[in-house]
């Protein structure tokens, strides 16, 4: 979990490879109402992720051996949402500054639809998950494999 450009996907796939659990894409489940406000800079309401939120805990809870999960997840009551689809859910927090963040979005700004505008909005939207239940952060700034190894060092999970 983490704001935009964090590396969330990447990770996502390098952990569920690893883990031999599947990978469900956050994006992918995102109506086209959002997308497209989105793609046009125009940050999603709380309103918006509702129904997001309720699609990514049903798929999770579809998993019964388990599954990784790629989601922005900003805000606690988001986490709370998906916490209540699958109990003792953990949350790899990628950490990351604005800066990194908002050059990671510009550079990939031709093959995705999230608007580099939006990375502001991330930020403020935000709220650290450091300090909560089930909670690793992670520097986002490492290698992919540096951050599989930091997470399964810290969250052993028992693989397929």
């Amino acid at each position: 979990m983490g704001v935009s450009g964090c590396g969330k996907s990447s990770l996502g796939q390098a952990l569920g490879q690893a883990l031999g659990l599947p990978l469900i894409e956050g994006d992918d489940f995102h109506p086209a109402a959002n997308i497209e406000k989105m793609h046009q800079g125009i940050p999603l309401t709380d309103a918006d992720r509702a129904g997001w939120l309720v699609a990514l805990g049903q798929a999770l809870a579809s998993h019964a051996g388990g599954a990784v999960l790629t989601c922005s997840a900003l805000k606690q009551a988001y986490r709370d949402t998906l916490r209540a689809a699958v109990p003792g859910l953990r949350f790899v927090f990628m950490q990351i500054s604005p800066q990194e963040a908002l050059r990671r979005v510009e550079a990939r700004k031709d093959t995705h639809f999230f608007s580099s505008s939006l990375v502001d909005s991330q930020f403020a939207t935000l709220q650290d998950p450091s300090g909560e239940a089930g909670v690793i952060a992670v520097p986002a700034t490492e290698p992919i494999a540096e951050l599989v190894r930091l997470v399964r060092a810290r969250a052993p999970v028992a693989s397929a």
